[in-house]
């Protein structure tokens, strides 16, 4: 007798659960279509598409009122700074401007002089003028501007700490000029601090060397215009 009614109670269990589970398997899609709902409103809430490109204008627009007139072309013309090394910056950034422009023909073929072992953060020793490159978001380039040589990759970084949501990185103008206000305030610590890798660990060098060409030019090209700007102006002030 006992047999039996445990015999029928598992079947009439097994009845209902066939009967119920459609029901039950219904009212789960429908809490996970709710949820998914309720889980994308939120993210269209949150999330503003335009939001990284307004980042980078206000990035641009600070890089712009912080480096100078040149430094500022430079990097909204070839999308890279150059910073000189040391005793050249603070003797006014251009003591090898005619040898950077000496470039073509040079850095392709150039092999590394003695005097790349003798570079040094040191602002009185001055015993070879060198320059950075600083691209967003890669590491700073050192190399000899009289022959185009590459001395080595300094890595970096400045997560963005203050940003809620999105990307932990900074926009590309703000890399640049966190990096330049590092090199500028104080070139020794930045070198100290980073990771030194020999060139084109991350960087390709034909790109480097390429970059370089592009800079050289550009500075032929703006010393062109500034000497017909300036022959006008005196033309007129004669006239």
């Amino acid at each position: 007798m006992a047999l039996a009614l445990g015999t029928a109670a598992i079947v009439l269990l097994a009845l209902l659960s066939e009967l119920t589970r459609p029901r039950a398997v219904e009212r789960f899609a429908r809490a996970r279509l709710r949820w998914r709902t309720r889980s994308r409103g939120t993210e269209q809430i949150g999330y503003d598409p335009g939001r990284e490109r307004r980042a980078e204008q206000r990035a641009r627009a600070l890089l712009r009122s912080c480096v100078n007139d040149e430094e500022w072309s430079m990097y909204r013309d070839l999308g890279f700074l150059r910073v000189w090394g040391g005793s050249d910056r603070r003797a006014g950034g251009h003591a090898a401007t005619g040898a950077s422009l000496d470039l073509v023909g040079e850095a392709e073929n150039a092999e590394p002089s003695p005097a790349a072992d003798r570079i040094t953060t040191d602002a009185g020793a001055g015993e070879a003028s060198y320059a950075y490159l600083i691209y967003p978001h890669k590491p700073i380039v050192a190399y000899l501007p009289q022959t185009g040589v590459l001395l080595s990759e300094y890595c970096v970084a400045f997560p963005d700490l203050t940003r809620p949501y999105g990307s932990a990185r900074l926009p590309d103008s703000d890399d640049v000029l966190a990096k330049w206000m590092a090199l500028t305030a104080d070139e020794r610590r930045l070198i100290a601090d980073a990771n030194m890798h020999l060139p084109g660990r991350q960087i390709d060098p034909d790109r480097i060397r390429r970059d370089l060409l592009r800079l050289a030019r550009w500075e032929r090209e703006r010393l062109y215009h500034d000497g017909r700007g300036a022959s006008g102006a005196d033309s007129l002030r004669a006239a």
